[in-house]
């Protein structure tokens, strides 16, 4: 049975996305020299928090977006067997889109 990972107050789940170990030269990268991933995919989003005014400031992020977020942030978790990391909604520090060129667009007609 897979477990659901519901993040609370301004908490996101995210799936890191894995480095790559080789680079285009053909040169294989050991796990020591890798950076730490800083963009990955949302898996949930908390509620949102309370603001001062006691109101819900809601997140504008849904499942299945891309983000980029602070390197070093968030807390690392396993669960059943599948590696997230949770972070807070304040350490996103963009959403990615793909964007269609015009050239690309005007191509495919």
């Amino acid at each position: 049975m897979a477990t659901n990972v519901v993040p609370m107050t301004d908490h996101i789940v995210l799936k890191a996305v894995e480095a790559e170990e080789v680079t285009a030269s053909g040169l294989v990268i050991p796990d020591s020299a890798k950076e730490a991933p800083q963009h990955g995919n949302v898996i949930s989003v908390g509620p949102g928090k309370v603001n001062e005014q006691g109101k819900l400031e809601t997140i504008e992020l849904q499942a299945g977006d891309h983000v980029l977020y602070q390197k070093y942030t968030g807390q690392e978790v396993t669960v059943d067997s599948v590696e997230y990391i949770v972070i807070r909604f304040q350490d996103v520090l963009a959403k990615l889109e793909d964007v269609k060129t015009p050239a690309a667009a005007s191509k495919r007609r």
